[in-house]
């Protein structure tokens, strides 16, 4: 966890979680410490309902589809920013990833209530700025929650 300062601007609060490819067992702590530490920054909690909500899926998403990343959040006095990036294989289709109902994931994970395909879609629909970029190097999906 770090603190920046910015001349001219209020205090920054942001934290990097690293997520572990496959680790289902992990899959949830990063969104959850999201939550909690913006519950403690006295967040309104319809700004709390969307980040959590596209911090889960977000980190979901690198733990199914990546071989492994990153999740950075971050407050400023605009509001909460999401990042993710990953180290591959990318998406080969963006435009039919944002689809509802569109997955990639393997069966063993839908087995395990997983990969319904709805994750980038509710990223979207919870930020009010939504980008992603991918590559077979990465993918890196930015996200920010205006106050």
């Amino acid at each position: 966890m770090r603190y920046v300062q910015h001349e001219h601007e209020a205090a920054t609060f942001m934290e990097a979680f690293p997520v572990e490819a496959r680790n289902f067992v992990t899959a949830g702590e990063a969104s959850s410490r999201i939550k909690r530490t913006l519950k403690q920054l006295g967040i309104n909690s319809e700004i709390v309902r969307k980040v959590s909500i596209a911090a889960y899926e977000a980190e979901l998403n690198l733990v199914i589809h990546s071989l492994g990343g990153e999740l950075v959040f971050a407050v400023d006095e605009h509001g909460a920013h999401l990042t993710s990036k990953d180290v591959g294989p990318g998406i080969e289709n963006v435009d039919l990833a944002m689809s509802e109902g569109f997955s990639t994931a393997p069966e063993s994970v839908r087995q395990l209530g997983f990969g319904a395909g709805m994750g980038l879609p509710n990223m979207k629909r919870c930020a009010d700025h939504f980008s992603i970029s991918s590559s077979p190097a990465g993918t890196e999906i930015s996200m920010s929650f205006l106050f």
